[in-house]
């Protein structure tokens, strides 16, 4: 019985802790950019990407980065092979090479194209005019990629 009651405080201690970023599409954030004018984080990901899961998984539940991003910007996520209409700068974005019935990999978006995104995860940080301030490639730790958040203030 002390065992299940131990188990059951871990699991409700590790809820607790993990954290949920505000995520929202890129065209509500620049909608809401307008109104309110906010830096937007982007989080550019695949479903076939391990370190993206990775990085959702160990980065972004974590209480403190969460907590600074939801903050400080609008929380963006973007499937750089999905098929959501993106609009920029005057500009329409798609997937017309999207296959739902694919398994793992997809054609690329438009979007992703014009980002030029070089390999996943890859984030982005856009200024609160909507210009991309910083790219970060890679799978970053929670302290790591504040650090380089920061830098961009």
């Amino acid at each position: 019985m002390k065992k299940i009651i131990l188990l059951f405080a871990l699991i409700v201690v590790s809820f607790a802790q993990a954290q949920e970023i505000k995520w929202m599409t890129f065209d509500e954030a620049m909608a809401l950019q307008k109104k309110n004018p906010k830096p937007i984080f982007m989080d550019v990901y695949t479903d076939w990407c391990g370190p993206c899961k990775m990085l959702d998984k160990n980065t972004f539940q974590t209480k403190e980065f969460a907590d600074y991003i939801n903050a400080n910007y609008y929380a963006v996520k973007f499937n750089g092979e999905g098929n959501n209409e993106v609009n920029y700068k005057g500009k329409k974005y798609s997937n017309p090479g999207y296959d739902a019935n694919r398994k793992g990999r997809n054609s690329m978006h438009e979007f992703t194209s014009f980002l030029k995104v070089e390999g996943y995860p890859s984030m982005y940080v856009m200024d609160k005019k909507g210009e991309i301030a910083k790219v970060i490639v890679g799978y970053y730790q929670a302290d790591q990629l504040l650090a380089e958040l920061k830098e961009v203030k």
